[in-house]
């Protein structure tokens, strides 16, 4: 056998073994998806259980210790369950390793999410649990007679909460806390420009203080501040400051079938707007110039807007705040509502993490995974992780207990459990809960979501760098972002980050690899037949 034959046929078995052991691969990871869900008649008590929780944490060391006593109390209250804590710094990296891992069967038990991307994952069969018949149980239900810790029942969420989690005809998570925006306002620079607030903000007051603050002297210092520094107006998400503003305006967004919206004559005019005071240079966003707090305890910031949860690092006396002391002003700090063109009708977004079950193919640990969320809604894992940030409770059980009502009515008393700005913020949810809304969930509506915000931050960079912003602008503006976040194709997509985009409906690794190692071991057949024809020719010739 020649030497090229003897290459030809060792690269076609390698390459079929590969194939063999891809294609054995795709089949122990169960490619045709997991069967549905059945509740066990009873949990079964005598067998030890290991569950895994993928929760999502900053640099709060102090629910990173709520996190730990709150699996330290369920496992002695069930200590035949073990859970494994593992902490991501932000929702999106939890997001990408659950798409990652789901070819694999890998998934997380337990795991803080949103219900934009469990809309994603329910693209794969039977992936996430639906709660209906869990809430129900009247055992082990919310509540339920043979759960072993005090749990809230149904009717103790906070119904809007709730709701946030049912899509598809059915519940596939549980809200675990609740947060909104809030304007955190230098109050001191707003008098000082000759300005009393409002009782309820608006959107032009706040454009028309924003502009008033870029006066400067002869040697370019802002005279509100005296510094060379002065960005007037800061938001932290821009994908929420357009889906609010066109919430409030009554203009379109999303249908809840999945109908794109976004790009519409309400949305020009709004950026429109935004161009202009970005030209300015009275109003940035997070992305373009960096944390809305920093510039705010540093007097050079007048505007900050974030989320009700960011409290803690807002104002003069914020006990999270990484700024050096010389760099921060002393001023009065008021928290407002969002700014509003209706404010007979207040529009504001609810947000904030839920938790969801991933299938498994024992029911009996799916049935632990469920326990184990309910207890994450337990009065003391609530009111703890409500207390470090301007999160709320999301159960009625929780906010009415005499703990929590303790904890707000003890405003101001520090700068650290009871820091004024926080607890401000946490009553601003309470007291505007009726005024909040949600956005339709579909598979794509985070991909919609993430466009919202890009067509604010492209025109603020735009009109910065000198570009003209008329009609042809924004035309082609909506063109490549409808193109980036793949909103012309059904269903929408689901971008992973800025760049990389994968839509959970396409094949796994493991199928593409072994489509390709396939595709591969017939171009290699075909070339060793035709090169095996060559020779027996040439023989045959001689």
């Amino acid at each position: 056998m020649s030497k090229m034959r003897k290459k030809v046929l060792s690269v076609f078995f390698l390459l079929a073994l590969t194939a063999g052991n891809v294609l054995g691969l795709a089949g122990c990871h169960g490619s045709k998806g997991l069967n549905t869900f059945e509740m066990p008649e009873e949990f079964d008590s005598s067998r030890e259980y290991e569950i895994t929780f993928w929760a999502k944490n900053d640099t709060n060391k102090t629910q990173t210790a709520i996190y730990e006593q709150a699996i330290a109390d369920f496992q002695q209250a069930y200590p035949n369950i073990k859970v494994n804590l593992r902490l991501y710094t932000d929702y999106g990296k939890i997001y990408n390793d659950v798409i990652t891992n789901i070819s694999t069967n890998t998934t997380p038990n337990v795991c803080i999410t949103y219900p934009d991307h469990i809309a994603t994952y329910l693209t794969g069969k039977n992936l996430v649990v639906p709660l209906d018949e869990l809430f129900a149980d009247a055992e082990y239900g919310l509540g339920g007679s043979e759960v072993r810790f005090d749990a809230p029942t149904v009717e103790e969420i906070i119904p809007q909460f709730l709701e946030e989690c049912r899509f598809d005809g059915h519940y596939y998570a549980l809200p675990y806390m609740r947060s909104s925006e809030a304007c955190y306002i230098n109050k001191t620079f707003v008098e000082e420009l000759g300005y009393t607030l409002p009782e309820k903000l608006t959107w032009d007051f706040v454009w028309e203080v924003s502009e008033s603050a870029l006066a400067q002297d002869d040697q370019e210092n802002f005279l509100v501040n005296g510094q060379k520094v002065m960005i007037p107006f800061i938001y932290k998400s821009t994908d929420n400051m357009m889906i609010q503003m066109l919430k409030q305006r009554e203009a379109g967004y999303s249908t809840k079938e999945g109908d794109i919206l976004l790009f519409n004559d309400t949305t020009k005019e709004l950026l429109y707007t935004i161009a202009e005071h970005g030209e300015s240079g009275a109003f940035s966003t997070f992305k373009i110039s960096s944390y809305p707090a920093n510039f705010l305890n540093a007097g050079q910031c007048i505007f900050a807007i974030d989320s009700t949860a960011g409290a803690t690092w807002m104002g003069t006396h914020a006990p999270l705040s990484d700024m050096s002391e010389d760099k921060i002003v002393e001023f009065e700090t008021a928290v407002m509502p969002i700014p509003q063109f209706d404010t007979e009708n207040p529009q504001m977004i609810s947000q904030g993490p839920s938790v969801c079950i991933f299938n498994k193919s024992d029911p009996q640990e799916v049935l632990v995974s469920w326990l184990f969320v309910q207890y994450l809604l337990s009065n003391d894992v609530q009111i703890a992780y409500s207390e470090t940030e301007g999160y709320v409770p999301v159960t009625s059980k929780a906010q009415e207990s005499k703990a929590y009502q303790d904890y707000l009515s003890r405003y101001g008393e520090d700068n650290t459990m009871y820091y004024d700005v926080k607890i401000q913020a946490a009553q601003l949810l309470l007291e505007n809960t009726d005024h909040t809304f949600i956005t339709p969930v579909f598979n794509g509506s985070a991909s919609l979501r993430n466009a919202s915000g890009q067509l604010v931050e492209n025109t603020v960079k735009s009109v910065r760098r000198g570009e003209t912003i008329d009609d042809a602008y924004m035309d082609k503006l909506f063109e490549e972002i409808t193109s980036l976040y793949r909103l012309d194709q059904p269903g929408g997509a689901s971008v992973l980050d800025g760049s990389e985009k994968e839509e959970l409906g396409e094949l796994p690794l493991t199928s593409v690899i072994l489509l390709s190692s396939l595709a591969c071991v017939w171009a290699l057949m075909i070339v060793y037949f035709a090169v095996s024809m060559i020779v027996r020719r040439k023989r045959n010739a001689q």
